[in-house]
């Protein structure tokens, strides 16, 4: 369904048409997001006030939305955001970073998927199958299960909400409730730098942004997302590291890599 040819495409129209991708993010991961989004092609905004949200999702092409660190202002930003979003008709990406963990957060999640109904939700094992209505808790923001455990929870999750969902793992899965896409492409080191997953869900708004096809960007995305985390675990000695070099990969990313790289 997808393959090297696909992805580079969709990379080539990346940064050519240099997308403006509003992200209501976490002060976590705000700078990495923001350097991964330029390296990837895209032209980034973390803009979250209240009083500019709506303004700003109106010259933006796609809306990333995080809920990683949340307070009562942020929450009110992202649902008027996501709500612009939505009148305007420009994807929205959704991130429900640790969902399960407390009863606050189960109910923003609720509250934006709602409001903004978005059109690609992602997440890791554990939030997915929060959200889809799963008896579990997750620990903190990490995920207690492994990817393919969820799989049956997302279809649900994108037949309940009409999303693309993607669950990170070692083996990432994209399904729109019917096609499932699997990406094998990563590396272990991934998961031991803080807002890998967030930036996954940050150049994901970037790649809907470029392309209709929620399940396609998507799939594009996280396989961008994996080999350039493998190619750059390949050149580092630890986690330090590999935030550097990721984004220096990302940026210089090119076809011959994709081809070579890309597990079909």
């Amino acid at each position: 369904m997808i393959n090297s040819k696909s992805i580079y495409a969709d990379l080539t129209a990346l940064r050519k048409n240099v997308p403006l991708v509003h992200n209501i993010t976490n002060f976590v991961v705000m700078n990495n997001t923001a350097n991964a989004l330029l390296a990837v092609g895209a032209s980034p905004v973390m803009a979250h006030a209240i009083e500019e949200v709506a303004d700003m999702v109106g010259i933006a092409s796609s809306l990333v939305i995080n809920m990683g660190t949340l307070n009562p202002q942020w929450v009110d930003g992202m649902l008027q955001a996501g709500a612009a979003a939505k009148q305007k008709g420009i994807p929205v990406v959704f991130d429900p970073v640790g969902v399960g963990a407390t009863p606050y957060r189960n109910q923003v999640a609720t509250q934006i998927i709602a409001t903004s109904q978005p059109s690609i939700i992602r997440g890791n094992a554990s939030e997915i199958m929060a959200l889809a209505k799963e008896n579990i808790a997750t620990k903190g923001v990490d995920s207690t299960i492994a990817a393919d455990s969820a799989l049956e929870a997302a279809k649900r999750l994108a037949d309940q909400t009409g999303a693309v969902v993607v669950i990170s793992g070692v083996e990432d899965f994209i399904t729109n409730g019917e096609q499932v896409i699997s990406i094998k492409n990563g590396s272990t080191l991934m998961p031991k730098v803080t807002g890998m997953g967030c930036t996954a869900s940050a150049i994901t708004g970037a790649f809907a942004a470029i392309n209709e096809n929620a399940l396609q960007a998507a799939a594009h995305a996280m396989a961008v997302m994996g080999i350039t985390g493998e190619l750059s675990a390949a050149k580092v000695a630890g986690p330090g590291s590999l935030q550097t070099v990721f984004i220096d990969t990302l940026y210089q990313l090119s076809e011959e890599e994709i081809t070579n790289t890309f597990i079909n």
